[in-house]
C-alpha cells in the first residue's frame, strides 16, 4: 500500500495511475495515463503527438493493462499501439476499446491516440 501512495503522489494534473507492469526483459514499472487524447491520426501523427505531450505511446501488453483498469477513460474506440507487427512493418498494432480485442492496422490508417508514461520501482 505504501509504494501505491508513493506513486499516487507523483502524480500530475489529468494523469490516472494504471498500475504495474511486470517486467519481462526490463525490470518492473508503474503506468502512467496521460491526459488527452488524439483522434482521426495516423501512426507516424500519433507517435509525434504522444512524444509532443511529453509521453509515449503505449506498448500491446500497456494497452491491454490500460483496457482492464482505465477502459472508461477511452472513447469505444480503437488506439494505436507503439508496436509494429513482427513481420509487416506497414502494419502497427492496435487495441479495440468497447471489444478488448488487439490486431493491425496499416500506418496510414487514422485513428485514436493516448500517451502514457512509466515509473520506474525504483522511484
Amino acid at each position: 500500500m505504501g509504494e501505491y501512495m508513493q506513486i499516487r503522489g507523483m502524480l500530475q494534473d489529468g494523469e490516472e495511475y494504471a498500475g504495474l507492469i511486470l517486467g519481462k526483459d526490463e525490470p518492473d514499472y508503474h503506468l502512467v495515463l496521460l491526459p488527452g487524447d488524439s483522434s482521426d491520426v495516423s501512426w507516424p501523427a500519433a507517435v509525434t503527438w504522444a512524444n509532443g505531450h511529453g509521453g509515449a505511446l503505449p506498448t500491446r501488453r500497456e494497452l491491454a493493462l490500460l483496457f482492464a483498469n482505465l477502459r472508461e477513460s477511452f472513447e469505444r474506440n480503437w488506439y494505436w499501439s507503439s508496436e509494429p507487427h513482427a513481420t509487416r512493418a506497414q502494419l502497427v498494432w492496435g487495441q479495440n476499446f468497447a471489444s478488448g480485442i488487439q490486431t493491425i492496422y496499416g500506418r496510414p490508417y487514422r485513428g485514436h491516440a493516448r500517451a502514457i508514461r512509466r515509473i520506474s520501482t525504483a522511484a
